[in-house]
């Protein structure tokens, strides 16, 4: 979801293009980036249907969140906040409770198995303090009555073009591969406080399963598909191709019996 087109701004010197410093070494609206909700879409509404899964019939596939209980599910959030509240499209806002509500609707329904929780806006922390759903981690840019910073201005365009958390987020997370043995807790310190000037705020206490130390960036981050190899006895393997055998005689008689007929012309 993004609120502004600013790949396409009358302002940006470089169309279709966003990146996140004033060298331009990262591109982030690359050719790999789908940006399902723009605009006008972005609403606090749509934020929570699609958590939730409750939208219309004829909305398609690819704005949905196609989730289950064993999905591990990463949200990240941005924009201008304050205590307890995220803003969106500078119109409306969401609140603490309502996003701790949205997220206990998510459990109950086995939307996600974990969930990993990332804001960077000002008094981030208060943003996931009412939250109470298990298996939740959560980590945030800046602490109550501290205000999140920006790191620099691109003199091109006349603006901050990224946030310090997110700009050193970004830092750590292009170095991360897929075979990466980063855990939740090094993302939690990539960027601190000397780096960051807020201070970075995180919660555990409702990850209880696992032990977040230990816990792998890449289970939320990265897609990787854990595979195990098994060995299968002789038998087995002989049940296996004589069944397929089988399936495959049973199609070729289907075959031959079907009864081929012109269809019918549509009326003029």
């Amino acid at each position: 979801m993004l609120a502004d087109d600013m790949a396409c701004n009358p302002r940006n010197p470089r169309p279709a293009e966003i990146f996140n410093n004033v060298a331009e070494q990262i591109n982030v609206y690359g050719d790999d980036v789908e940006v399902d909700y723009r605009g006008y879409d972005v609403t606090v509404e749509n934020f929570v249907r699609i958590l939730t899964n409750r939208l219309p019939e004829v909305t398609p596939v690819s704005k949905r969140l196609l989730s289950d209980e064993s999905s591990n599910i990463f949200i990240y959030m941005t924009g201008h906040g304050g205590d307890g509240f995220l803003k969106f499209q500078d119109n409306e806002e969401i609140s603490a409770i309502e996003l701790a509500d949205v997220i206990e609707q998510m459990w109950r329904k086995k939307r996600y198995h974990e969930l990993f929780f990332v804001v960077d806006t000002c008094q981030a922390a208060t943003l996931f303090e009412k939250f109470y759903s298990p298996n939740i981690l959560a980590v945030g840019s800046s602490k109550r009555g501290e205000d999140s910073l920006s790191h620099h201005v691109d003199p091109k365009i006349g603006v901050y073009v990224i946030d310090r958390f997110t700009y050193y987020v970004l830092e750590f997370l292009e170095k991360l591969k897929q075979d990466s043995q980063k855990t939740i807790d090094d993302f939690f310190h990539c960027c601190p406080k000397h780096l960051c000037i807020s201070e970075v705020t995180w919660r555990t206490d409702l990850f209880t399963k696992r032990d977040y130390h230990k816990t792998l960036l890449t289970d939320f981050i990265g897609n990787v598909r854990r595979t195990e190899i098994v060995k299968l006895d002789n038998q087995l393997l002989d049940n296996i191709f004589i069944n397929t055998t089988i399936n495959q005689s049973f199609n070729k008689q289907d075959e031959s019996k079907q009864e081929y007929a012109y269809i019918s012309q549509m009326p003029i």
